[in-house]
């Protein structure tokens, strides 16, 4: 009932909102009352802001949230269209298309964010590296902590006859990567998939076994002892820290800065049914993450009050808060600064890159998920199929039309190749090109490249 009157009084000034230009460029939406899914994390804040902000509204549409048990549920409900989008891991729309796990046409115009995820372990894991941590000037560890601290504390347990476990969200997830990319750069091996012999465990030649646990139960799952540690996005590492239950070692900024982390995804049939309903949805999220960054993220506490509330993420406020508003807290009272922690807009954060798609495929082949060598033409032609800049330029191009943003807060979409430039700030050293997949996979050291196979 609430939606619905929301939606009255929203619709009878709808009309006046949508600019004549808007109109004439971008065309009625084809259609206006969406169901889109979310994950319970403080990253699909663009969702909520465009949501309670009226942004949605501006455009004509009358969306309705609709929280998910699962990354899985989350995509099947988007590929069978009981989900109009949603928030996904930027690996959702890549491996549906190339047909890790369920095989589908899903695309992202719009990226939701970049960083936001940490690395966790386990009390008595922590108690067990930290004497043997570098410190600061004032005694505190000194970051970021290379993986390979836990190669006694992983010793110790293979000796006992017991695995060391770590949980990550979802096998084609940016934090499964990160977690791989993290142990792989300590010299840990974090397993191979060979779905060529039917084994998608992920597991295969592991020092550490990795498995899917849901973020909202991470933390439970770690204080139960059933997994040593994790690779989760917020709040659940602060979760964590507040319990007394773990302690985050290393965030993905310092993994790899400005990493991409989530989409807003939907199959490629709606977005060819619905092309100027895609375009307004888009316009939308790029207002909402743009407020989320403004004024040197000005609005941040707001947005904490918001995500806080039952309906998004529903913890709580003061959790959300320490990486949200520009710190991240390691152990209890071991603040930092950590302004990029939460991007949302700067560093052109929400265009959705080739390159990101790229890096995507590369840790998909590097890790057995893609069980056979590809071709670089090959991975340029996937990414070209499920990132699609051409609609976020159109939605860009409005807004700047209509005034709500200006030029300078995107790229120069007629100098752009979707490409960025070769990235550092990878904890191993590592420079990423983007244009060059297979080379970049020849750089490591554990991983498959080339021809390998299992």
């Amino acid at each position: 009932m609430e939606s619905i009157n929301r939606w009255m009084i929203a619709g009878i000034a709808s009309a006046s909102l949508i600019s004549l230009s808007a109109q004439a460029q971008v065309g009625p939406p084809e259609k206006d009352e969406l169901k889109f899914g979310f994950i319970k994390l403080t990253d699909m804040a663009p969702l909520a802001v465009a949501y309670e902000n009226f942004f949605f509204e501006d455009e004509g549409l009358y969306v309705s949230l609709e929280a998910q048990a699962n990354w899985k549920v989350l995509l099947d409900r988007v590929i069978d269209g009981e989900l109009d989008g949603a928030h996904m891991l930027a690996g959702q729309p890549i491996g549906a298309t190339v047909g890790i796990g369920t095989k589908a046409e899903v695309i992202t115009a719009f990226s939701m964010d970049l960083n936001g995820n940490a690395i966790t372990v386990a009390n008595n894991v922590w108690d067990a590296i930290k004497p043997n941590l570098a410190k600061t000037d004032n005694g505190t560890p000194r970051h970021p902590i290379s993986a390979s601290v836990l190669k006694p504390v992983i010793a110790s347990y293979q000796a006992q006859g017991k695995s060391f476990n770590m949980g990550m969200v979802f096998p084609v997830s940016t934090h499964n990567y990160e977690l791989r990319y993290w142990l792989a750069a300590g010299g840990i091996h974090p397993g191979y998939y060979d779905p060529a012999h039917g084994d998608n465990s992920g597991q295969r030649q592991a020092d550490v076994l990795l498995s899917v646990t849901p973020p909202p139960q991470m933390p439970a799952t770690l204080e139960a002892a059933t997994i040593q540690g994790y690779s989760v996005g917020e709040p659940w590492n602060q979760q964590a820290v507040s319990k007394g239950i773990g302690v985050p070692v290393i965030t993905d900024y310092d993994i790899w800065r400005n990493n991409p982390e989530k989409v807003f995804g939907v199959s490629k049939a709606w977005a060819d049914a619905y092309p100027n309903t895609h375009i307004r949805v888009v316009k939308a999220l790029i207002r909402a993450a743009h407020w989320l960054d403004e004024k040197n993220n000005a609005n941040r506490q707001e947005a904490v009050a918001l995500l806080a509330r039952s309906q998004y993420v529903g913890a709580d406020a003061k959790v959300i808060a320490n990486s949200m508003t520009g710190t991240f807290e390691y152990e209890k009272g071991d603040i930092r600064p950590a302004p990029d922690f939460n991007v949302f807009f700067r560093y052109h954060a929400t265009y959705p890159y080739y390159s990101d798609a790229v890096w995507t495929l590369t840790q998909m082949r590097r890790w057995g998920q893609i069980p056979e060598a590809k071709s670089d033409d090959w991975y340029m032609s996937i990414a070209r199929q499920v990132y699609r800049p051409e609609i976020y330029r159109q939605a860009a191009e409005a807004l700047i039309e209509e005034g709500k943003l200006t030029a300078a807060d995107f790229p120069d979409f007629d100098q752009e190749d979707g490409f960025r430039p070769p990235q550092q700030g990878f904890i191993d050293q590592i420079t990423f090109d983007g244009q060059q997949p297979n080379a970049y996979l020849n750089k490591f050291a554990i991983g498959l490249k080339g021809d390998d196979t299992l």
